[in-house]
């Protein structure tokens, strides 16, 4: 009989190494910040958006996104990989753990924060309308725009703001698709962020014979990680030092975006 109870206490203890062993297992686990330390790597899901995110005359991907998601790698002590996703899909890379976070002037509609841990806001933004500039004074008004076809971003605020207004649209695959449809004579307009309007339409921009009329709405970019990241709380506290340092400002200075900074 004494044998029989030493055994079964063994076997009690074995048990609860093991799920000692296994919780503590999970619980590493579960934690983005020890995935992407382990790996060494941050992969950033973005779409060639300018002046957040694209690539300067040598391949390398710029902006104001990418300089501060470059600095969050260096706070976090690994690389940064940058990964070209369908906008459309973002939620299912991000889910899928095909990236790490979204962080691409990114809208914090509804929909986005009911599919991700969204990070403070950092920048103020709007969806604009753009028309060819020897057609603007005839597009001044939300009602004048209802007889247009625009492109606009398939999955994006864009989107959103050309069904809530009933415009006829096309989606396509990022916002510089839809400028380059206007350009093209394609698509009537394009609906676009703001901050990318200023960077990319009007004279001594990449498409002078564009330009943006109409403001649709105001919004917020935040940055997307997966429901219950640890990495949410990370940036936070990396966006409150770099404001507080200076480092978020002179970021949004070398690409004209100082303007739209929210203090954090």
């Amino acid at each position: 009989m004494m044998k029989k109870k030493v055994v079964a206490l063994l076997l009690a203890g074995l048990m609860c190494l093991s799920v000692t062993a296994c919780g503590s297992e999970k619980g590493s686990s579960d934690s983005d910040k020890a995935k992407v330390t382990e790996k060494g790597t941050l992969v950033v899901g973005i779409t060639d958006f300018e002046p957040m995110d694209y690539k300067d005359d040598s391949g390398e991907w710029v902006g104001f996104d990418a300089d501060m998601a470059k600095a969050f790698g260096e706070k976090l002590g690994v690389k940064v990989e940058f990964s070209e996703i369908d906008w459309d899909n973002k939620a299912l890379e991000l889910d899928s753990g095909s990236i790490d976070c979204v962080w691409n002037g990114m809208t914090l509609t509804d929909e986005v924060k009911s599919a991700m841990d969204c990070s403070n806001p950092y920048c103020n933004n709007a969806q604009v309308a753009i028309v060819p500039m020897d057609k603007k004074d005839q597009y001044q008004s939300v009602d004048s725009l209802k007889e247009l076809k625009f492109a606009v971003e398939a999955g994006s605020a864009g989107e959103e703001q050309a069904k809530a207004n009933g415009f006829e649209y096309t989606g396509v695959q990022n916002q510089a698709s839809a400028l380059m449809e206007v350009a093209a004579g394609t698509s009537d307009a394009a609906i676009i962020d703001s901050l990318m309007a200023a960077a990319m339409v009007g004279e001594g921009t990449s498409y002078e014979n564009l330009t943006y009329t109409v403001k649709l709405n105001d919004e917020e970019y935040g940055v997307g990680f997966r429901k219950g990241s640890d990495l949410k709380e990370e940036l936070n506290t990396f966006f409150k030092d770099s404001y507080a340092d200076g480092t978020m400002q002179s970021v949004a200075e070398k690409y004209k975006v100082q303007a739209a900074l929210i203090g954090q």
